[in-house]
């Protein structure tokens, strides 16, 4: 499975993408750059997102935007709504996680830092062989 991960933290991104490759056997992209992510799923070579929300200095289409406005945006559009998107965020308090996976439209939610990796890889594994 070919995965999308957005974080702003590169040393905590090629990490966490270390494990799901070796643990999981998916094969990782790591960006935080807003076009890159829009155009990699748009493409139709992303199978699963793996989304931080929290990405300092990200702009889409002139205005500064979150993970979860990244999320919404990508659930919004025919070319990319079918993709699995995973929040993955230090925002991690019940009342956060409802509020953010109300605005993201997202499909999964994970704390951040990400310390039981079966846990996610399970659920990756559930979100990216779903069919809608």
């Amino acid at each position: 499975m070919n995965i999308l991960l957005i974080d702003d933290d590169a040393i905590l991104a090629k990490g966490t993408a270390k494990l799901i490759q070796r643990l999981g056997h998916h094969h990782v992209i790591i960006t935080d750059d807003p076009q890159e992510i829009i155009s990699r799923c748009q493409s139709g070579e992303v199978d699963l997102v793996l989304m931080d929300v929290n990405i300092p200095g990200a702009e889409w289409e002139g205005q500064e935007v979150s993970g979860a406005d990244l999320a919404r945006h990508l659930k919004e559009h025919a070319a990319t709504a079918h993709i699995p998107i995973i929040l993955i965020t230090a925002y991690a308090m019940l009342s956060e996680r409802q509020a953010l996976m109300e605005a993201s439209h997202a499909d999964g939610f994970c704390a951040k830092p990400v310390t039981d990796y079966k846990a996610l890889l399970d659920m990756i594994d559930r979100l990216g062989n779903r069919v809608d």
